[in-house]
């Protein structure tokens, strides 16, 4: 597994959704411009034969129903629902290692902070950054919204969708080539609402569209702690992370001790040949 392959960012990164606030810079969009039909656009009122029959009639429209809750039984987890073991520990996340796993860390100019983790396999990656969230309610339904008026306002598409870890959202990120056109890649966002926590999710490469690929960095997730602390945080804020530890090196031995060595490899406790004078 590799690890500290570090990328500084701007403190502020307001035309990046994947990193920076969503409700930064970001404009509002009619829906001529999503691709709804001209008259509905003008008017803003979708023509719905139920709810104008309920309207005639006095009652009141049916409601759209409420997403279920994510079942978060299967993880990601909070520290306080998991026993000791062995894993990475970056601040406000621990991550179970996996083979061929590498990790990249998003450093804020300036402040030095550690903002994000990126965790890199089979040529997809996740960008995982934990966030403090009421007591009584979550946030990913507003953040969620938040993110698909951002990237529509930077003339990009935002689908919601059913996933592995609950509602999520699938978009197509404007992004300049080197040529100077611009294309669209597609990424995918995941967030689940933990106990005073927050904890997204942005799927990129094979993973962001192929569910086949996204199998194990989803279990990455899915194995995920956050660790949030006791400490007052307002909504939002961004739950700080940590480089992993690098183990020490190793000190030469001191030379009693390498002495001890060599008369160890002399094994001095074994009998050696013996030699019998005949006078």
């Amino acid at each position: 597994m590799s690890l500290f392959r570090r990328r500084k960012v701007a403190e502020t990164t307001p035309n990046d959704p994947a990193t920076a606030d969503a409700t930064r810079d970001s404009t509002s969009v009619t829906a001529a411009e999503v691709g709804a039909e001209p008259a509905t656009a003008a008017s803003g009122v979708v023509d719905d034969p139920e709810a104008r029959a309920a309207a005639e009639a006095g009652a009141p429209a049916p409601a759209d129903p409420a997403p279920e809750a994510f079942d978060r039984s299967g993880g990601p987890f909070d520290v306080s629902e998991v026993e000791e073991a062995p894993r990475l520990t970056l601040g406000g996340l621990q991550l179970v290692g996996r083979e061929g796993m590498e990790l990249r860390f998003e450093v804020e100019e300036g402040s030095g902070r550690v903002i994000a983790v990126t965790v890199g396999l089979n040529g997809s990656t996740v960008q995982l950054q934990a966030f403090a969230a009421p007591r009584t309610s979550g946030v990913w339904d507003e953040i969620r919204a938040e993110i698909a008026e951002a990237v529509q306002g930077q003339g990009g598409a935002a689908e919601e969708q059913d996933g592995p870890l609950g509602r999520e959202l699938l978009c197509r990120l404007p992004v300049r080539t080197e040529d100077g056109r611009t294309a669209h890649q597609p990424a995918r966002f995941a967030g689940v609402d933990g106990p005073r926590w927050f904890l997204r999710a942005v799927f990129s490469g094979p993973a962001a569209h192929d569910r086949a690929a996204a199998t194990e960095l989803e279990g990455v997730v899915r194995e995920a702690v956050v660790v949030r602390g006791e400490e007052a945080m307002a909504p939002r804020e961004l739950i700080a992370l940590a480089l992993p530890e690098q183990p020490a090196p190793a000190e030469p031995a001191e030379p009693a001790t390498q002495q001890a060595a060599g008369r160890d490899d002399l094994k001095p406790y074994e009998r050696g040949p013996e030699i019998t004078e005949v006078r």
